[in-house]
């Protein structure tokens, strides 16, 4: 039940962000609630620098590198199944078979996805949510809104992470509908477990990126919503978008940053 009123709470709160929204000023059609997002990304950036981070970097530095890599798999080979159900309702039959085959393949010849052996048979992996099946049904993408620990959304990405969760097999471990043979609060206790151990190497993983964004940009707000924005309408709309469409507004970027290639880095 943790998990549902954690949903519940989440979108409590983002109820009450739209009712406020009218009071608040911005210059952004697509951030109506931007006083509020500030807010809550100044705490979140908080909870990642003095707890998320350090524990990142722990794991980086304590776990080996193909154990590193076998726990990325694992949280990856289980996705696959939201991706293959994601691919069936945008009717993109063709890429859920494949996918379906490759998340059968790295069950039984990847050790229960401990190794991406799919990958070397040009089973490719793919990005399907539930946001961009939504998006495929024409459901508009709505206001950004940044919610308390996970970050950069939309009224759009909101239903999509709910949808995302529901088809995640990792959830029913702690309800009882995979039997395990434990009790209840045990149960709750794996799923709980899990999610932190998927969230530290995700973001484990992130650390050797984090850079750019914060070298780059001027306002580290707006440079985290047009990259969440961008990237989402890229993924919708399968890569079809404008240059115009994916151009970065460039005041949120560090002139001298910008003009300075990776390589003179």
């Amino acid at each position: 039940m943790q998990t549902f009123k954690t949903i519940t709470f989440i979108g409590s709160l983002c109820l009450l962000s739209v009712l406020n929204g009218c009071a608040l000023s911005t210059k952004d059609a697509r951030d109506p609630l931007e006083n509020w997002n500030r807010g809550v990304q100044t705490f979140n950036d908080k909870v990642d620098d003095y707890a998320l981070k350090p524990v990142a970097k722990g794991y980086q530095f304590i776990t080996p590198q193909f154990v590193d890599n076998a726990v990325t798999h694992f949280f990856s080979n289980i996705d696959d199944i939201g991706v293959t159900l994601n691919d069936l309702l945008q009717f993109k039959f063709k890429q859920s078979a494949q996918d379906g085959a490759r998340f059968l393949v790295n069950t039984v010849a990847g050790v229960g996805g401990l190794m991406d052996v799919a990958q070397k048979i040009d089973l490719p992996k793919h990005d399907e949510d539930f946001d961009q099946t939504l998006g495929f049904w024409g459901v508009p993408t709505g206001p950004y809104v940044v919610l308390p620990f996970l970050g950069p959304n939309s009224a759009r990405g909101i239903g999509g992470k709910i949808g995302d969760t529901a088809m995640s097999p990792l959830i029913y471990v702690g309800y009882g509908v995979i039997p395990t043979g434990l009790s209840s609060l045990n149960r709750s206790f794996i799923t709980g477990g899990l999610a932190a151990v998927k969230a530290v190497d995700t973001r484990a993983d992130l650390l050797s990126t984090e850079k750019i964004a914060n070298e780059a940009a001027i306002d580290r707000y707006d440079f985290f919503k047009n990259s969440y924005l961008q990237r989402r309408n890229y993924l919708v709309n399968d890569g079809n978008v404008t240059e115009e469409q994916l151009d970065f507004d460039e005041s949120d970027l560090d002139p001298d940053a910008k003009s300075t290639s990776p390589s003179q880095q």
